[in-house]
């Protein structure tokens, strides 16, 4: 009879201990979803003001006609883009961004005229966070995916129906600051 009490006792202290573990997991991988979502609204804000900016700068009439156009188009692209598109439109902004800004000369001419160089100064800003925040976001992406790639999670649907979450890839290097290159994150 000691045994058998002894048996009923191990598997119920096992059985209690697999549960901990699992509610853990599940809490687990629920917290990094959490992060993940927060992560998510951080880059689209930082996304967002980068493209605000650039368009501040579109029409600030500190810049050609033509230069204008360029940025005011590529900002406009990236504010509307559907998901599908977002990367696209935000790698285009960040190229318009750097053909714009580094162009010989362009730095020290728009800080000569009445707000050019606060402007600059904000839309340097601007470009650091988008950078920042996509790896931040990336970083979520990655800590979320390999705790979803578990067998346990796995086998019993800890994540329940969310989908697997996808990395933002976007070219977003910011263009060279008038002291050189940003230096790499």
């Amino acid at each position: 009879m000691y045994h058998v009490l002894l048996n009923i006792a191990l598997a119920a202290a096992v059985v209690i201990l697999l549960g901990v573990y699992v509610s853990w997991r599940a809490t687990r991988i629920d917290r990094l979803h959490v992060r993940l979502e927060t992560a998510r609204a951080g880059l689209d804000v930082a996304l967002v003001r980068r493209a605000a900016v650039a368009l501040e700068l579109a029409a600030s009439r500190l810049l050609d006609p033509a230069t204008s156009l360029l940025l005011a188009a590529a900002a406009h692209e990236a504010r509307i883009a559907d998901a599908d598109n977002r990367e696209f439109a935000e790698s285009d902004l960040s190229r318009a961004l750097r053909a714009v800004i580094e162009q010989p000369g362009f730095r020290d001419t728009l800080a000569g005229r009445g707000d050019g160089a606060a402007l600059l100064e904000e839309l340097d800003a601007a470009a650091r966070k988008a950078a920042y925040a996509r790896s931040f976001y990336n970083n979520a992406v990655t800590a979320t995916r390999t705790a979803r790639r578990k067998l346990l999670p796995r086998l019993l649907h800890l994540a329940g129906r969310a989908p697997l979450p996808e990395f933002f890839e976007i070219d977003d290097a910011p263009p060279e600051t008038s002291a050189g290159a940003v230096p790499a994150r």
